[in-house]
């Protein structure tokens, strides 16, 4: 008989390049709505979809995630895939926290524009089969057809339940659709401001823009190193 999870753990994962307020809201909405203990935030390594932009080094995100997190109990950085050699896949990660936390219930969080490639992911329908998934989006985007958005490969295996507005697999896990602040904040356009010389006060914790200022983080002509 399988144990009574102990914690509701929320997982958030990206490359954080840089952490803004448009992640940190939209995490901490999701964390209240569905009532999770605490949420692991991850700075991705090496991640398989963004090849084609150097990504800055791990040390600097890392370092940005802390500060911008710091004095929040409920908010938790983890090294988890930076330790970890090679590309950074999200069910390698999964697998990992699950074999050190066997009786925690756990929460991937993402953006509605990575659901809607998460075909492309490696192993995607196994995902289904181990965590619960939120989905997070932003007014004026909707969901109205939520299996409409599902992999097709992967349609069959859910059923719709209205009482909890989500999609509930064969496995038992759910994705739900949740709608957080829409802050119009990108972390492209944070680097395009400094690279520009124009000001990124109010789009990024103090600490973190400060952190950039320091390190001269984006500047033009700078490597991302």
């Amino acid at each position: 008989m399988p144990r009574k999870p102990t914690e509701h753990i929320g997982i958030f994962g990206g490359t954080f390049d840089p952490i803004h307020f448009g992640h940190l809201r939209a995490v901490d909405e999701a964390r209240e709505i569905l009532a999770c203990d605490r949420i692991l935030l991850i700075p991705t390594a090496d991640p398989p979809h963004k090849r084609e932009r150097r990504i800055t080094i791990a040390r600097h995100r890392l370092e940005m995630l802390r500060k911008a997190i710091r004095g929040c109990k409920d908010l938790e950085s983890s090294t988890i895939e930076i330790d970890r050699p090679g590309l950074s896949y999200t069910i390698d990660t999964l697998r990992a926290l699950q074999s050190r936390k066997t009786s925690t219930r756990w929460t991937l969080f993402m953006g509605i524009d990575a659901f809607r490639e998460i075909h492309t992911w490696k192993e995607f329908r196994t995902l289904f089969s181990t965590v619960d998934i939120a989905v997070l989006s932003r007014p004026p985007e909707r969901v109205v057809r939520p299996r409409s958005i599902l992999p097709v490969a992967v349609r069959q295996d859910f059923r719709y339940s209205p009482d909890r507005k989500s999609l509930v697999h064969a496995s038992g896990h759910r994705v739900h659709f949740l709608s957080v602040t829409a802050l119009d904040i990108s972390a492209t356009d944070i680097r395009d401001r400094v690279r520009s010389g124009r000001s990124i006060r109010f789009l990024t914790p103090t600490t973190v823009r400060r952190y950039i200022e320091s390190n001269r983080l984006y500047r033009k002509g700078r490597p991302a190193s």
